[in-house]
């Protein structure tokens, strides 16, 4: 896997050299050396940037921080938040929706 892959792998899952580095186990500088050609990953490591690549954006890091702090940033969740605690009636079919989708915390 060359360091042109490693980008567009980023790229295509949409993270940053921290995130990716955080789905792989290894540190944020290892994906940069990578990207940099000052060092090759491993079979293993390649191995599962490639599953990685086949899964698409579904693999890519939970972290996902920033996206976490730009929603928390959001007037708009917080108007939403306000509503869900004032109207029980909204929270209860809310819940019901939120039910169909996964808990990020439980990956």
């Amino acid at each position: 896997m060359t360091p042109d892959d490693i980008r567009a792998l980023r790229k295509e899952l949409g993270c940053s050299t921290r995130e990716l580095a955080t789905r792989l186990g290894v540190e944020q500088s290892t994906i940069i050396a990578w990207e940099k050609a000052d060092l090759f990953p491993t079979k293993a490591m390649v191995a599962k940037m490639t599953s990685m690549k086949e899964q698409g954006r579904r693999d890519a890091p939970s972290e996902k921080g920033d996206n976490a702090l730009k929603a928390l940033a959001d007037p708009g969740l917080w108007e939403l938040l306000r509503k869900l605690v004032a109207h029980p009636a909204l929270r209860a079919e809310v819940a019901k929706i939120a039910a169909r989708f996964p808990d990020p915390a439980a990956r």
